[in-house]
């Protein structure tokens, strides 16, 4: 005789709670994600440093990045630099969306706060790279500080 048989059985009690934060859960964040009630909305801090670059795909998968200003070379990414090459894609891919092309150069922000911002102006969508962790970061910040000209 099996243990269901007998009628003992998974306690359902416990199975309907655990149902119920489930789907709790997923309507607070979804009554948060469209009301935005309850959201915090931090102001961004003063901007201590801007640079605008460009990003070029080269023919071995490696990308030129080019101050915009200067029109120098500012680095060659070669590598499997995966964090640079999806934060690059998702906005080109929106820019392709809006029928926008690479020819306008990305805005990488240094706050005084010390957080690292990477804009595009011309879809006014932005990435807050410090939320993806201190070595993801730091790919953008040697961007920030790397003098044009560099190879």
């Amino acid at each position: 005789m099996s243990a269901t048989e007998r009628g003992i059985g998974f306690p359902q009690l416990p199975l309907l709670a655990a149902a119920a934060l489930v789907v709790l859960s997923i309507g607070a964040a979804g009554f948060v994600r469209l009301t935005g009630v309850g959201a915090s909305h931090v102001p961004d801090a003063p901007a201590t440093l801007v640079r605008e670059l460009r990003f070029a795909d080269r023919p071995d998968g490696s990308i030129d990045v080019f101050d915009d200003q200067s029109g120098a070379l500012v680095e060659v990414v070669t590598g499997a630099n995966g964090f640079l090459r999806g934060t690059l894609r998702g906005l080109a891919r929106d820019r392709k969306r809006t029928g926008l092309g690479p020819d306008l150069a990305f805005r990488l922000v240094g706050h005084v706060d010390g957080r690292l911002t990477l804009e595009d102006p011309a879809t006014g969508r932005r990435v807050d790279l410090e939320s993806f962790g201190p070595s993801n970061v730091a790919v953008f910040a040697s961007l920030m500080q790397a003098p044009a000209g560099v190879r």
